[in-house]
């Protein structure tokens, strides 16, 4: 119900308004069209303050806060990677909380540690070879993780026994037209 409805159903039992006709519904209806203007910048103020509900806006001042921005592109996508951000703390550096920061960031990396003290390894494990953008992710990965370790990258990429699999004869193969570098990215 609007505003001015309400307004008009407030005010009707009063004698008065009944009998002032169109001076009293254009009074009531530019109050009440003001009143729901009202109502509707703080519904979007109401959803842009929180972050669980924020689409634009509030987003948008958030993510200004922080040194770069999440690597993601929806609007949920772009919620879950600021809710990971913002968990970062003294207590984020074990190797399962340091995996969701990744996670909620939007990265599709994973880190695991080695038997070398101090080292841990990157990979990308849905991305064949080096990901696009790696430098914008690398520079976030390496501000997430601790400064004090030391970070290897590990790419991988089509294996023959992936090859033969995925194409029985060379005139398969040949029938695609890819490039070494195409080849080299076919994901199973």
């Amino acid at each position: 119900m609007s505003h001015k409805q309400q307004l008009w159903d407030l005010l009707e039992p009063l004698g008065p308004y009944r009998s002032q006709g169109i001076y009293t519904s254009g009074e009531l209806s530019a109050a009440g069209e003001a009143l729901d203007a009202v109502e509707a910048a703080l519904n979007d103020l109401e959803r842009e303050a929180m972050l669980d509900t924020a689409e634009g806006e509030g987003l948008e001042e958030l993510e200004a806060l922080l040194v770069h921005r999440p690597v993601a592109d929806t609007p949920s996508a772009r919620r879950s990677a600021l809710s990971a951000l913002l968990r970062i703390g003294g207590d984020s550096f074990t190797l399962d909380a340091i995996n969701d920061n990744l996670r909620g960031c939007g990265l599709n990396a994973q880190v695991s540690e080695t038997a070398e003290p101090g080292v841990v390894e990157v990979r990308f494990p849905d991305v064949p070879g080096i990901p696009e953008g790696f430098d914008r992710l690398r520079t976030i990965i390496e501000e997430i993780l601790p400064c004090h370790l030391e970070v290897k990258y590990v790419y991988w990429y089509i294996t023959w026994q992936m090859v033969e699999e995925k194409f029985p004869t060379w005139e398969d193969l040949e029938a695609g037209h890819y490039t070494w570098d195409a080849l080299e990215r076919l994901v199973k």
